[in-house]
């Protein structure tokens, strides 16, 4: 129960290896120490993650209002002698040449974009110049490959014969032919396939144009290669949107998903089948924003989408452009943002359908990529690009405007981050916070300059787009915005949590759980700069690993799951923990959370896609949505307090609250309370012992009550804590005197901490609640709007029908974003109080 207060051509190998993590990504917040029976005093999170020299919170809080109010900074004016991240973080003035120079590349190379091409925004424009476009008398196609000795374009227009059609090369390395309409019909028919031959050494190769919107293959032909296909529907067969993009959440909650893997049967799934079926689910469990996986088109589908070979290119296995912008219109309307993951940090080594196909030998200056091991991935066996050269930085901040501008995307999620940032590209290196890991030699300053031109870019085109790295290093001011010295991201992905869950869940008895140690990786960041926590995403259930669920529950997965009969111990713990682990996660990890697709409900097993060794079955490819809407098995509970979660934040805001206080670690008694927003939230891991009248300190005196319950009955819980108990705090020690006081906190209230359960108070306003009570009818069956209970029942798939889809047209209204709210008065049966 949610009670809530009212107001290369050979396949790269599968899957790309998982990149190596530091058991150390961010800088540690300073005070946390010891174990066993140890009860911290206050320890304010909100402090700056810091090894050494941590300055008290009021001047560190006086900075970052400082560098808020004064955007204006002097690099507008050339001036890269201070910038405001030494405000925010002094010790980074040691490494004042390393971010004068960075800057001073940046502004020069932004500078020079401006006076040769107009504006950055111009020259983000490149896919309406370079490819194939359309205009009133003809068709022209340009694409830059300066090794090319001769080139045409060929394709099923001219019977894949190019004598008629030679293309022309200017001084920079572009070729260019302009083709005049047929009988006032385009010469290059919309959905008619096209390739680009060219002449290199004496041998002449055809390769898909770079700048493609579709990429086609025969899958009946095994290994067939891909196809190039023009798109350019007529306007009756375009989609057109009709809804506008929701407004940035204060706080993201994301679901990741993969379209491929979306469905229930053993086959790839389509955007359509995404958009009325998987979104509503979506909705239903009170996320906010969807990040969508494995758009751009990769040949090798077991790679995740990672090795990406057409980078304007939609997957087609999922559909065509048009069916993509009806999935991202849909989830607008359902007030539903999108982000994509976009692969900018390589390419896939694929010659016949890739880029890399356009790289016959030639210098750097006139590749994508660099050349020899500086060109190469080793780990990922993929094309590193040359950010530094003018037509690489084109292609790709091109890249992101067309899917922002023709997708109606909101944001992104950069992949492979750390791979940018460092030459070593963080292959067999363990960043241990030292600042000298991140501000040297190593530092790769042209991609750096590159992901800053892409940010100040996003942000100036979207300024409420939402844009996320994912970077194992914890690089100081990442998430800084660009005018104040930073790269400009605005969260990175706290990825050392994940791997100490799976490190637990593996290798630890739970009585050797460490409270210090969960909250020391949960709290582990920087202040100033956000993150979004996730206990599991599709990296942790990959195939050789499993999801958090069937570490737990394994085989009894198969068995146990069945509601008709008592959960056996294994089973009990499994979702216990499995609501713990991901509700803590949530609330203590970052400033957003993640969840991967299915781990909502606890999906069992791994991911494994087709491929030779597994036969090419796409079982372990696929999301079991039956087992969570199949009402007599427990996979409801846990889809339910997830629901509850994303309603809990949805309703107190905590994960954007700047309070964020932990106040008892106790080892001993495995119990952490700390204090985030206007919630107290209270965790007992201790898999035995209840604590009655357990003492818990609070910020401010009055009235606290039960917000969100993990042992509620609704929840698949034994129904343990009342939730009609009002719990009345007491003052403690001197007002003002910290020392004095019960953990560092001016306020305590008692009350009952079964074993392993989470709950979150919420303080009463009583005197609204006095208001109420005075409005309120004698009609029993009133709701009360004070306690808001979530629909345990899942929402159920939809087949898209003509009425599905008017909801989106505007035909309909779609209530879909309302499934999960329903208000009603409702206690727990069990009679425990206090």
């Amino acid at each position: 129960m949610l009670c809530l207060v009212s107001p290369s051509s050979s396949p790269t190998p599968l899957p790309p290896p998982r990149r190596s993590r530091s058991p150390a990504d961010r800088a540690a917040p300073p005070g946390i120490a010891g174990g066993g029976n140890v009860r911290l005093s206050v320890l304010s999170v909100q402090c700056e993650a810091r090894r050494s020299g941590a300055r008290k919170v009021k001047s560190k809080f006086a900075a970052a209002a400082t560098v808020q109010e004064d955007k204006t900074m002097a690099t507008a004016k050339g001036n890269v002698d201070h910038l405001p991240i030494y405000d925010l973080d002094p010790k980074l003035e040691k490494f004042k040449d390393h971010f004068s120079y960075r800057m001073k590349r940046y502004l020069d190379q932004k500078g020079s974009i401006e006076e040769n091409e107009g504006s950055l925004e111009e020259f983000s424009k490149g896919y309406l110049k370079f490819g194939i476009n359309t205009s009133e008398d003809g068709t022209v196609y340009r694409e830059w490959a300066p090794a090319a000795q001769e080139a045409e374009l060929i394709g099923d227009f001219n019977e894949w014969n190019g004598a008629n059609h030679k293309m022309e090369k200017d001084k920079f390395g572009v070729w260019s032919i302009k083709i005049d309409h047929v009988k006032g019909k385009p010469a290059i028919p919309h959905n008619s396939k096209v390739k680009f031959r060219f002449l290199h050494g004496g041998v002449w190769v055809d390769r898909i144009p770079a700048w493609i919107h579709y990429a086609t293959v025969d899958a009946s032909k095994f290994g067939a290669p891909y196809d190039g296909v023009h798109w350019d529907p007529p306007a009756s067969e375009r989609y057109t949107f009709k809804h506008p993009r929701p407004s940035k959440p204060a706080a993201p909650r994301i679901y990741e998903a993969h379209v491929g893997m979306s469905g229930e049967k053993p086959a790839v799934s389509t955007y359509r089948e995404f958009a009325d079926n998987v979104l509503p689910r979506i909705r239903a469990n009170n996320y906010n924003t969807v990040q969508l996986m494995a758009v751009m088109e990769h040949s090798y589908y077991a790679s995740f989408g990672y090795h990406v070979t057409n980078f304007f290119a939609v997957s087609s296995r999922s559909g065509t452009p048009e069916d993509l912008k009806y999935l991202v219109d849909k989830a607008h309307s359902l007030g539903l943002r999108v982000l994509m993951d976009v692969v900018h940090s390589h390419a896939s080594n694929n010659v016949t359908d890739g880029l890399n196909g356009y790289d016959v030998g030639q210098s750097t200056q006139e590749s994508y990529f660099h050349t020899g091991d500086r060109g190469y991935h080793k780990l990922w066996d993929s094309r590193l690009f040359n950010y530094a050269n003018w037509e690489v930085l084109r292609f790709l901040l091109s890249n992101l405007r067309y899917w922002l501008d023709e997708f109606m995307f909101d944001g992104f999620r950069f992949d492979g981050v750390t791979s940018m940032l460092y030459h070593h590209h963080g292959i067999n290196v363990g960043f241990t916070g030292n600042y000298q890991e991140y501000f040297s030699l190593d530092t790769d300053v042209d991609a750096v300059v590159y992901m800053m031109l892409a940010n100040h870019l996003m942000h100036k085109l979207l300024p409420e787009a939402t844009v996320v790295a994912e970077d194992v290093s914890g690089m100081p001011v990442l998430c800084r915005s660009v005018d104040e010295g930073g790269v400009g991201f605005d969260y990175r992905l706290a990825m050392a949590i994940p791997d100490r869950w799976i490190d637990y869940l593996k290798n630890k008895d739970d009585s050797e759980w460490s409270m210090g140690e969960i909250v020391h990786t949960l709290t582990n960041r920087r202040y100033t700069e956000k993150c979004i926590a996730y206990a599991e995403s599709h990296d942790q259930s990959i195939v050789g690993d499993k999801t958090i669920a069937f570490l737990l529950m394994d085989k009894e997965m198969y068995t146990g799951m069945s509601d008709l009969q008592p959960a056996s111990p294994t089973i009990d713990r499994g979702i216990t923990l499995q609501k713990m682990i991901h509700f803590i996660t949530m609330a203590l990890g970052g400033d957003g959370y993640l969840n991967f697709m299915g781990n909502e409900f606890g999906h069992p097993e791994w991911i494994d896609f087709p491929r030779e060794g597994n036969n090419w079955s796409y079982d372990k490819c696929r999301r079991q949505w039956s087992l969570v809407d199949t009402d007599h098995l427990r996979y409801k509970y846990m889809n339910a307090f997830d629901q509850a979660m994303n309603a809990l934040d949805e309703r107190f805001s905590f994960l954007s609250s700047s309070k964020h206080i932990v106040s008892d670690m106790n080892d001993e008694k495995k119990v952490i309370v700390f204090e985030r927003g206007d919630l107290v939230f209270v965790f007992n891991f201790h898999p035995k012992k209840t604590y009655e009248g357990y003492k818990v300190g609070c910020d401010l005196p009055g009235k606290y009550r039960v917000a969100l319950d993990s042992d509620a009955l609704v929840f698949g819980g034994h129904g343990r804590v009342g939730h009609d108990v009002d719990h009345f705090t007491s003052p403690e020690g001197i007002p003002g005197v910290p020392e004095t006081n019960f953990n560092n906190r001016p306020n305590s209230f008692k009350l009952l901490s079964p074993p392993r359960t989470c709950v979150a108070y919420y303080r009463v306003d009583e005197e609204a609640e006095r208001l109420q009570a005075k409005s309120e009818t004698t009609d029993s069956r009133k709701t009360s709007p004070e306690i808001i209970d979530v629909d345990a029942t899942p929402a159920k798939t939809s087949t898209a029908t003509k009425e599905d889809k008017e909801a989106t047209s505007g035909g309909k209204k779609d209530d879909s974003s309302k499934k999960g709210w329903k208000f009603a008065r409702q206690s727990s049966s069990n009679k425990n109080t206090k």
